[in-house]
């Protein structure tokens, strides 16, 4: 939804940064409790570049764009609601006269400002992907971060999972359930003689050698291209989907800016927050993928409403 230029300041009881699963569902509550609340979406999800979601209530199958848009008209129905297409480049805590709570300022990249008595951070993340030539093409089409939202539609395929860490063997077990899994070591030798001894008992293969390029026709995977070695021409491992366990990272500074208290997950950072999702800093809440440890849309869109109801609690109760 477009917006029209702001020339004065514009003030809202919530702002709400991030307008996809977590963003919508927590201006839902706050909608519904009749509070004056604005999305701000600078239109980059996450799960763009998926053309389904799985296992979401209701919504198996569903292409992720048409689930926001199906999910912003809803909320547009609410009276006190506000949608603004954008980006937001700094948030900074003010003084709210007549009040011992702070109040926060929002500025987008056009200059526009808006105000708020309370934050909803809900931008997600970025993933940082393996610099391997075919894979990030393929991100969310056939390679994969997480079975549980795409597993069946590969089941039964020959299917890999990219070394990471330690705790990739776990995973290689978890991913052989959906079918027959190699665990791609990339030239990695940390893999411990017991964990390997250990996954080829369980029926695994493990590739030792760095992969060159993964190939296929358009996003579909067809194969693993391994680099030559000086004992013979490269080899391709025929593959139907590869799991990557990507590194996950803010998508925005804003958390930071702010002063948030972040916590170390096993893919990157996360938002630190309470049982009501509010930050470490009074009046900011955040939800979703920033403050998860496992990332799910429906996990986010569940963060989402909790952050929407603590928002809106603090309203009526204080900070």
């Amino acid at each position: 939804m477009a917006r029209a230029a702001m020339t004065t300041t514009q003030a809202y009881e919530v702002i709400v940064i991030g307008g996809s699963f977590a963003g919508l569902s927590a201006a839902m509550q706050l909608a519904r409790a009749r509070r004056r609340v604005c999305v701000v979406n600078a239109g980059q999800p996450r799960n763009r570049f998926a053309a389904a979601s799985h296992g979401f209530f209701g919504q198996d199958g569903e292409p992720p764009l048409a689930m926001i848009e199906q999910a912003r008209r809803k909320l547009a129905a609410y009276p006190t609601v506000g949608f603004v297409q954008g980006t937001v480049v700094s948030v900074t805590a003010q003084q709210r006269a007549g009040s011992p709570e702070n109040g926060f300022e929002v500025v987008l990249e056009d200059g526009a400002t808006m105000e708020a008595h309370k934050l909803v951070l809900a931008f997600g993340v970025q993933d940082g992907l393996p610099e391997i030539a075919g894979l990030r093409e393929r991100w969310g089409a056939s390679v994969l971060h997480c079975p549980y939202c795409h597993g069946y539609e590969f089941a039964g395929q020959r299917l890999g999972v990219l070394y990471h860490s330690p705790q990739s063997g776990m995973h290689a077990q978890l991913i052989a359930d959906w079918g027959p899994t190699t665990l791609f070591l990339n030239g990695d030798t940390t893999l411990e003689s017991a964990e390997r001894e250990r996954l080829l008992a369980l029926g695994m293969t493990i590739e030792p050698a760095p992969i060159a390029a993964l190939e296929g026709p358009g996003q579909a995977l067809q194969g693993v291209r391994l680099q030559a070695t000086g004992s013979g021409d490269a080899r391709v491992v025929p593959l139907g989907a590869l799991y990557v366990a990507a590194t996950a990272r803010p998508a925005s500074p804003l958390a930071e800016q702010l002063g948030c208290a972040f916590d170390d997950g096993p893919m990157g950072p996360c938002i630190r927050t309470d049982a009501n999702k509010m930050t470490t800093v009074p009046g900011v809440y955040a939800a979703g993928d920033l403050t998860l440890m496992r990332h799910n849309a429906t996990l986010a869109s569940a963060e989402g409403v909790l952050a929407g109801v603590g928002a809106h609690q603090a309203l009526v109760f204080g900070p």
